[in-house]
């Protein structure tokens, strides 16, 4: 899309995505300049106000990467991301922010090429959403 360069903001778990996305550096995998890597110790710990910051900031897309289910470190903080994420996206769908700008996905520890491969997916698909007009909370202006 030529000129748009899309912020996105990444949350990643600290047990599993994370070691992830640090396995796709040390393999030299290709990551888009266009994700931002947040660590949290869970993806169980993201909440809604942190996604609606990130988007209140300036990111085009959030993506909340945890362990895959039944691997959580903290046995269901991945499950409990699931529902919040899918309460989110509920949320979202009245205000002008696509759901789809919203993923969440599970990234196995040491597993970089599905880290590369998810991450490229979601520049793509917010290159192809364009920018976001609105944000939360500015919708009704």
């Amino acid at each position: 899309m030529g000129m748009y360069k899309p912020k996105i903001v990444a949350f990643l778990c600290n047990w599993c995505a994370y070691d992830g996305a640090d396995a796709a550096g040390r393999a030299r995998l290709e990551i888009p300049s266009a994700v931002v890597e947040v660590r949290v110790m869970c993806s169980g710990q993201v909440d809604s106000g942190m996604v609606l910051n990130a988007f209140e900031a300036g990111a085009q897309g959030v993506m909340v990467l945890g362990c895959q289910p039944g691997d959580c470190h903290y046995k269901k903080g991945n499950l409990n991301a699931m529902k919040r994420m899918a309460l989110l996206r509920a949320v979202l769908k009245p205000t002008r922010i696509d759901p789809r700008r919203l993923r969440l996905d599970w990234v196995s520890a040491g597993d970089g090429k599905r880290y590369a491969r998810v991450a490229r997916e979601m520049v793509d698909t917010i290159e192809q959403l364009g920018p976001a007009t609105q944000t939360p909370g500015n919708e009704h202006q």
